[in-house]
Order: structure tokens, then C-alpha cells, then sequence
């Protein structure tokens, strides 16, 4: 993989301090169109007594007030008559696109052409860094509904010569992988893993597929997790993390962190326990700016934007690709973070947890957890449910140790409140199909909080 080129080697590996100056002439492009376009924007800066001309540097954006997705959802029907972050006329709006509104009522978007073309190039170069390119047939499983991922993909295909199979989803027929030989598929790690599963009961083995290499989103991930999945393929996972507000990172086929596209979104790290922004290295929940060219358009801006997902700037650095981008780590939903005895853990490490590498000589990857109880009345119990590849087989002891020394490695408070007896772990070993999840359609919550 050492060939692998650029999609825009200009930007992509511009020098630091020439990134950051392009990076300030647009922070100063797109805080005047943000006042001269956005209802909300225009009012926002009157409010809080703000000169958008002032408004020039990174440290300049950190000391503006954040924005919540509650803040959008409320500027919009039904709460208003008119949607007060659309920043332009309809005539210059392409699409019109919804959040998933797993988190609350869906947040409406307006794209531009123009939006479209840079959402497009954030993937463009993101495949490109991973090795995609002409010649290369690739599956996206992602929904063709109204977010934006998997439009944005196709869209990005056209720009690097890739051909597109846009099932959709991760059920479609396993001759499509016989017939079109596909060197790729876009999907989360379950669902992947899933088709894996179901390739080999077909008799199809996914290490003897056309797949070359596996691009994994919508949805945060453990390590343990993409290492047995990529075990079961035989070929590399890259990790993408995308949304309707525009951030869209990539791996590249170095997989030290995600790139993030600083010339068209400017991300920062935000602890909103401090009220304050946080240095690299430390984590804290996401908040991103749209970045304009200068003369570009957008349908729907956004500034100091908080997404509830959390990450780590990794580095600011050259990368070994030879990228200058800040790179990320995987970011995680902040909806999916739970507090026991004052101590939090995300779905991630439950995910962790049960991919131990020998437990899945027995399970299948599929789980699901549950917390009871009330901290003022006695303990708190998390019960943890694994699937079985048999019923009649599964090391449960092993499974357990292996879980209980995972989940507790680096969470020194809530192994404290497991020897105590303040929580409790239990387990539950079920056989294939027997998951709560199974029985209610949709996206399968893996930790359900029933305090």
C-alpha cells in the first residue's frame, strides 16, 4: 500500500502553517456569511453582543457560546414557522435531509449543489487514502434515506473512478457478491460480521471473496472487535466516522486516527463538565464549524456545533502518509456513555469486553446489556447477554474472567465499586436468536439503562 496517492494533494498535504492561515481566511469568510445569510446566525451575534469581523483565529471561535442540537431542533417547525439555519433562498437548495433523531425529533438540513460537491470530496479523499480507487466495485449497505452517507459516498465514487452497488443494506443476496465480485463494502461491524456469517453457511468463504479491503461506519466500534471481523475476512477494516452536520473522517491506510478535513470543517474537543475547551490528548465531546471557501454558498451552517459524539485529537502532525491533517480518535456517542457510582462507561467497552479474542471460539459477537437498580436503595447490577455459536457449548468461566478482567482494566473507580458490592456483574449465556434485540425492530440498542 505504499502507492497509495492523494485525491487533493494540494490541501491534503499543505504545511501546518499554511493549513492554519487557509483555515483562518475561511473562519473569516464564513462568520460574515453566517451574519449576512442565517436568520439565526444574524440574531445570535446581536444577542451575545458578537462582531462576526472579529472572529478571525481558532482561539477567537472558542470563546463564542455552543451550539446544541436542541438549539437547531427548536428553530424549526413546529416550534418556529421557518427554519432559521437554512442560510439561503430555496432556489439555491438541492436536497433537503434529517438527522436519524435517535437522540430527539429529527434536525432538518438543506444542501447546496456546492454542499454536495465538498461533502463529496471529504469522502473522496478519504477512499482515496485507503486505497480505493478506478477499477474498484464497492457495496454500500448504508440507508439511501434521508441522511446524507451514502448519497455522499456515490457521489465520491463518480470523483475516483469507483463503481457502486447501493444495496443498501447488508441482507442482500450472496450472489451479488458472486456475480459482481465487489473489492469493497461500506457497513458497521455487525454487519459485516453478519454477512461473514451467512456467506459461510452458503458456502462461501469471505477470505476467498473478492473483497480487498472493508471500510466500517455508522456506528463506534471496539479494536477487539474490528480485529475478529477482520479475521473473518481476511483483509483490513478502515474506519469512517460521517454526518448530516458534515464532519466525515477517514482512516488512512496508515489507521493512526481519522483525518479530519480542516480546510471545510474545524473541529475542537469540548469537556462541558469544565465549560471549556480541552488540549489534545484529552477527551471531550466533538464540536465542529463549517468552513467555507471564500464565495462558496452553503444551505445550512454551523458554528461551534456540539454532536454529543466524544473523541481525542490524536495529533496535530505530519502524518506517515504524508497527510497534515489532525487526526482523531474513533468517536464515540456520548448518548452511549452511562454513570455507575460516579464513574462512566461507553457501550464500546461492554463491546470490548465480549470480544475477547478467546471468547469468540463460542460466541457469535452478538450482545446485549442491561442495568438495574437504584444507587440510594443498594447496588447497582449490569446484566450482560452473549450469544452462543451452541447453546451446549460455551466456556462460560472463561467468558466471564475474560470479560470482568477487560471491562475493569482501566476503570479503577468502578472496579473499587464491584469489590465492594455497590455493582454487581452477571451474565447470560443464550443460544443463537434468543437476544431481546431479535424481537424489536431497528437498530439493536446493546446497553439499555432500566434505572
Amino acid at each position: 500500500m505504499t502507492d497509495i496517492g492523494y485525491f487533493n494533494a494540494e490541501i491534503e498535504t499543505m504545511e501546518r502553517s499554511n493549513l492554519d492561515a487557509l483555515v483562518e481566511e475561511r473562519i473569516k469568510y464564513t462568520m460574515k456569511y453566517a451574519y449576512e445569510n442565517s436568520p439565526f446566525y444574524y440574531k445570535w451575534f446581536k444577542k451575545n453582543n458578537i462582531n462576526f469581523s472579529d472572529i478571525k483565529t481558532h482561539e477567537d471561535l472558542q470563546e463564542l457560546p455552543i451550539i446544541t442540537g436542541s438549539t437547531v431542533r427548536d428553530r424549526q417547525p413546529p416550534e418556529t414557522k421557518e427554519f432559521e439555519f437554512k442560510c439561503g433562498s430555496w432556489d439555491d437548495i438541492y436536497t433537503i435531509h434529517e438527522t436519524s433523531g435517535t437522540s430527539g425529533r429529527p434536525k432538518s438540513f438543506f444542501l447546496t449543489w456546492e454542499d454536495w460537491q465538498r461533502y463529496a470530496e471529504k469522502y473522496s479523499r478519504a477512499f482515496t487514502s485507503q486505497g480505493f480507487g478506478t477499477g474498484d466495485r464497492v457495496v454500500v449497505c448504508a440507508s439511501y434515506g434521508m441522511n446524507v452517507g451514502a448519497n455522499t459516498m456515490t457521489l465520491a465514487a463518480k470523483n475516483i473512478g469507483m463503481t457502486i452497488i447501493p444495496t443498501g443494506k447488508c441482507t442482500f443476496p450472496v450472489r451479488l457478491m458472486q456475480n459482481y465480485k465487489p473489492t469493497g463494502i461500506v457497513a458497521s461491524i455487525f454487519k459485516l460480521l453478519r454477512l461473514a456469517r451467512r456467506m459461510k453457511k452458503e458456502g462461501l468463504d469471505p477470505q476467498n471473496s473478492s473483497i480487498k479491503r472493508l471500510i466500517a461506519g455508522g456506528e463506534s466500534f471496539s479494536p477487539e472487535a474490528r480485529d475478529y471481523v477482520e479475521e473473518l475476512w481476511g483483509v483490513k477494516i478502515f474506519n469512517t466516522y460521517g454526518s448530516t452536520e458534515g464532519t466525515m473522517c477517514g482512516e488512512c491506510h496508515k489507521r493512526v486516527g481519522l483525518h479530519v478535513p480542516e480546510d471545510m470543517v474545524h473541529l475542537d474537543v469540548y469537556n462541558p463538565q469544565m465549560k471549556d475547551f480541552v488540549p489534545d490528548g484529552e477527551c471531550g465531546r466533538i464540536v465542529l464549524t463549517t468552513l467555507l471557501p471564500v464565495g462558496g454558498k452553503t444551505g445550512t451552517l454551523l458554528l461551534n456545533y456540539d454532536t454529543d459524539d466524544t473523541t481525542v485529537v490524536v495529533s496535530r502532525d505530519k502524518c506517515a502518509c504524508g497527510r497534515t491533517h489532525m487526526r482523531i480518535m474513533n468517536p464515540q456517542r456520548e448518548a452511549e456513555t452511562f454513570w455507575i457510582s460516579g464513574n462512566p462507561f461507553n457501550r464500546v467497552d461492554v463491546e470490548q469486553g465480549v470480544f475477547q479474542r478467546e471468547n469468540m471460539e463460542y460466541l457469535t459477537g452478538e450482545y446485549e446489556s442491561f442495568i438495574y437498580g437504584d444507587e440510594d436503595e443498594g447496588e447497582i447490577t449490569m446484566r450482560v447477554s452473549v450469544e452462543c455459536e451452541t447453546s451446549d457449548k460455551c466456556d462460560q468461566e472463561l467468558i466471564e474472567n475474560n470479560f470482568i478482567k477487560s471491562f475493569f482494566q482501566y476503570k479503577p473507580g468502578l472496579k473499587q465499586a464491584y469489590s465492594e458490592g455497590s455493582f454487581d456483574l452477571i451474565f447470560n449465556f443464550t443460544g443463537p436468536g434468543d437476544l431481546e434485540f431479535y424481537r424489536i425492530k431497528g437498530r439493536p440498542r446493546r446497553v439499555v439503562d432500566r434505572r
